[in-house]
């Protein structure tokens, strides 16, 4: 497998937490030393670690935002 380098540029947010202590958070990652992006993944404590997760432009975000925002509060997301 290929290596690849990353460092996360700012840690914005912890959406949420297991019971291992592994964070869903919101970062600005970059990756291979490109342009940072927003990044949503699950990350060990320590940072070493990581799961599967999405990273998205500054354009990516605003149009996600702007999903989430228009929604009708009587949808739901079960």
């Amino acid at each position: 497998m290929a290596e690849f380098k990353y460092e996360i540029v700012k840690e914005l947010g912890v959406i949420s937490e297991n019971a291992k202590g592994w964070r869903k958070e919101l970062n600005l990652v970059s990756w291979n030393e490109r342009e940072p992006k927003y990044d949503i993944r699950e990350w060990s404590p320590d940072h070493e670690r990581m799961g599967k997760g999405v990273s998205l432009t500054e354009e990516e975000i605003l149009a996600l935002a702007e999903l989430i925002a228009a929604r009708d509060e009587e949808d739901d997301f079960e």
